[in-house]
Order: structure tokens, then sequence, then C-alpha cells
């Protein structure tokens, strides 16, 4: 009998002239986890796209279960028990998450969907596993991980005894992905077969039986976890070694840049609510925001970039009131923005590279010439940013839905950090991204600090924090909990504030 349930051979991808798969190889055995790493734009995800129905492949052979496949669609694949939780979600967000997590598989009674139902039924599954999400929200009211929280419900209703996890954990919080850990394998021991893609060495080294690795394409090789070593691991990927702690240069930080004095922000969830928080950046240095995921920090950011009013206190940016300022005018003040979320903040999905580029000053020399537009400026200024950035494939005039996730966001990077400005507010700027796109990104953000900006970063890595940062300050439920110098700072001080610990007793520990 075949041990394996899904064996991928041969396997080619064209879209247009970009060849994303040349040489895919993949199997997964009954009753395991196999993680599939590398690069972003490495090509794990078009093969798993390719398994899910998603493409077509244009060579090579997929069986499932010891049979051939032939052309596959995403309701065949279900058929045969195939299930994908997708790395950009595959929610309507102006239906509820009742409704997207049903979507396809209503339950009926006569010829109504039978809603009792399938809230009990949804139900069981929120409370096995400690999903906490919000039924009758519309998807466009929740936060990013809580709709990354629906797409796993949605996926394990279905019932799929072959389940892909394209980058699961990326918008998780570190309980949240300990508890999806004990989910996972859970499900190992009741014989399901897990596909595991993920940036993060450390969870790769934690949940896999085997671990395959993809570079440019091209199948690397497979390895048991007793085989290997994160080293080993990034080597493979990548072909060279990678270095994620920063060279962090201490200097005395200048001017005031942004000051956020006694603000009150509004938020459709109680936990989420800002009640009277001030906090600085100066000149010349990375301040860190920490927090679990749903605390404030969204409702901070977008208040300080003009996407959410202000009920009571002042925003000032460089001594200029910004307060309730549009975005726009925000901007003009000397405002750098990462978005947390790419796709719907940071990126016009439908637009070229270029155009996604610069998009923010599309009106300014070098891509005007009086009231014309100067293409010569716009290719000059694309091809070093995508030569800079190391933006994959390099053609610049390709539609940016056409980039891995990585790709996209060095996108953005490259715009707002190329702008110059005196303050660049980073929001979860690597989530989501390769280990290679995490060493590219954080060198920027230290190469914008030592050129003179203020940066604002927020971000769910701890480790990301105490690394980048001079200064943390840690939120919980809206209000800071804690300040502290980085070099004070460590995973267990900072996970208390963010349990909503108070005070710093000896040695830096936070008491509760």
């Amino acid at each position: 009998m075949n041990e394996y349930v899904v064996e991928m051979k041969g396997i080619v991808k064209n879209f247009g002239q970009v060849q994303a798969v040349k040489h895919g190889e993949f199997t997964l055995k009954k009753g395991e986890i196999h993680s599939l790493i590398g690069e972003n734009g490495a090509g794990k995800s078009t093969m798993m796209k390719l398994l899910y129905g998603m493409y077509p492949i244009d060579e090579g052979e997929i069986i499932v279960k010891g049979e051939p496949m032939g052309t596959i669609t995403p309701k065949l694949a279900i058929e045969h028990g195939v299930g994908m939780v997708h790395q950009e979600f595959m929610l309507v967000n102006e239906l509820t998450v009742l409704e997207n997590i049903i979507l396809g598989f209503e339950p009926k009674k006569g010829l109504t969907i039978d809603f009792d139902k399938a809230r009990k039924e949804v139900k069981k599954y929120i409370e096995q596993y400690h999903m906490d999400v919000q039924l009758d929200k519309k998807v466009s009211q929740i936060s990013v991980g809580e709709a990354q929280r629906v797409e796993i419900i949605k996926t394990l209703m279905r019932g799929a005894d072959i389940i892909i996890l394209d980058e699961p954990t990326a918008v998780l919080t570190p309980q949240e992905a300990e508890r999806l850990f004990e989910i996972l394998n859970n499900l190992k021991q009741d014989g399901k077969s897990l596909v595991f893609i993920s940036h993060k060495l450390n969870e790769v080294m934690a949940i896999s039986d085997r671990i395959s690795v993809m570079r440019q394409g091209q199948y690397m090789g497979t390895v048991n976890k007793e085989e290997t070593s994160p080293l080993d691991l990034t080597k493979r990927m990548i072909g060279r070694e990678v270095f994620l702690n920063i060279d962090k240069a201490y200097s005395e930080a200048g001017d005031t840049i942004l000051e956020v004095q006694d603000v009150w922000i509004p938020s459709q969830k109680e936990t989420s609510k800002i009640r009277g928080m001030s906090l600085h950046v100066k000149t010349g240095e990375i301040v860190g925001v920490a927090g679990i995921d749903g605390n404030g920090q969204s409702e901070l950011v977008e208040a300080i970039t003009g996407l959410r009013k202000v009920e009571k206190g002042k925003i000032l940016l460089c001594g200029k009131d910004i307060t309730n300022q549009s975005p726009r005018k925000v901007r003009e003040s000397g405002l750098s923005h990462i978005p947390e979320d790419r796709n719907t903040r940071g990126l016009n999905r439908a637009m070229t590279i270029e155009e996604n580029l610069i998009a923010v000053r599309l009106d300014q020399p070098p891509f005007t010439r009086g009231i014309m537009m100067n293409k010569s400026g716009q290719d000059t200024y694309a091809k070093e940013m995508v030569e800079q950035f190391d933006i994959r494939p390099a053609d610049y005039n390709l539609p940016t839905s056409s980039l891995s996730g990585g790709n996209a966001q060095k996108v953005v990077v490259a715009r707002e950090v190329s702008l110059g400005n005196k303050l660049l507010v980073a929001s979860q700027p690597t989530r989501g991204v390769d280990i290679g796109a995490i060493e590219l990104i954080r060198n920027t953000l230290e190469k914008a600090k030592k050129a003179g900006a203020g940066v604002l970063l927020v971000s769910a890595e701890l480790e990301e924090i105490i690394s980048l940062s001079d200064r943390i300050v840690v939120i919980h439920e809206g209000k800071i909990t804690g300040e502290m110098r980085a070099d004070e700072a460590n995973e267990n001080n900072l996970g208390l504030l963010m349990m909503g610990g108070t005070d710093t007793g000896k040695d830096g520990e936070a008491a509760v």
C-alpha cells in the first residue's frame, strides 16, 4: 500500500513569462505534519495552490490517495478531502463571520438556510478549539487575527483529512499559535495529514515531522526534523547565512517628532479602545509598541495616520496639531506609514509594481514634467527600488497581485522609506514574510533611524521589538502598562506587562 496520501512529481507552473515553479516535488504521508519552507517567491504557496486546484499545472503529476488527479478544481479537491487555510484571507467583508464560515456549505431547512443548526455546529468548534470569534460581526469589523481564526474554523468544519496551512501563525499571538499547535497535533493523532507553510523556523522545528525546502521555484530536498537545524534550513532556503540580530546603533535621540497627548480613541471592541494614552517618539530613535493583538495597537496607528477619529486629546507631528486630519494632510506633514494589512491599506493589487511605488507622489518630480507624466523618470525610479529592495520578479510592469506576500510587502516598505519623511509608522512590517525579507526590512528600519527619522514600530514579535527598539512601551486593553529601555526588556517582563502588569520590580520583572 502506498504510504503517501499526496504525491506531486515534476511540477512546472508559469504565469506568463514568470516561471513560478520550475521543478516541484512534494509528498505527504498519512498522519504527519510536513512543513514546506522557502523564501517569498520560492514557489511553495503556488505548489499548494496547485494541489488545492486554484491553478492548473503546466507539467507534472498530482496523485491524491493513490488517484491521479488530472485537472483539479477547489470543489474536486474538497471532495477528495483536501482543505486549505490561505495566507490571504478568502472572506467576504460584508457578510457576517457565521455566513462566511458556512458559505457554500449552508445547512438547509426546506428552502432556507438553517442558521440555528449552523450556529450550533460552528460553536462546537469555537468551544473545542477556543477560537474566540464573534459570529454576528461582519468580517469588515473584526481584527486581522480574528479573521485568521475564522479561516481556520471554516476549513476544519469541512472535515478535510488533508489540510494545507499557508502561514497560519503569521497573524496569531504566541498564545494562539501555541493552541493552534495543540490542535494540529490532535488532528495528526487522529490520522489527519497536514502541510504547514511557515517562515518561522522555530515553529517549523517545533511542529514538523518532515521538512521540504524550495528555492527560486525548485525543489531542494526533504529532511526529517531530527536531521536538521534552523541554521541548516536557512542555508538550504537562501544559500547563505542570514543575520536577524541588528547591529543597533545607540546614540542620543534628537527632538521630539511625535507627541500623543492623552488621547481617547473609539473602537468596536471594548479591549481595543484607547483610554487616555500618551507617548512620544524622537528623531533618531525607534520606539516599539508591544502588546497582544487586539489591545488597541491598530486603533493607535489609525489615529496617528488619520484613518480613525480621536475623541479627546491631541496628536502633534513636528509640533503641528494633526489630530483628526485627513490621511493626505498627515502625510504632507511628514509621515510615512507601513500598514499592518498591506492588501487593504498598503497596495492597489490591480496596479503594477511601478504604479504602487510612485502612488503617493505621482504628481511630483521626477514622476511628472510640468503637467505631463514623465514615464522615463517613473521607470528609472521603479528599476532602482526593485533592485535596492530585491523585489522578485524584477519586472516592475507586473501587477502587484502577481507577487508573493513578502515581495508585495517590499513594495510597501520601499515606497514609504524612500520618501525620507521625519516619522515612519511601521505596523507589523514583517508579518507573513520570509526570513530573507525580514532581514532586509529590519535593516531598512535601522537605516531610517540612522538617517534621522523617528520610527514608531508596532509588532507582535517580541524578539523583533527587543532587537530593533531603543525604547519599548507595552499596551494592554488600550492603556500603557509599562515603558522601558530595550536593554532592560526580555520576553518575560514584556509578556507579563502584555497581560496587564502595571509596574516593574527587581531585575525588570513586571508586577501584576
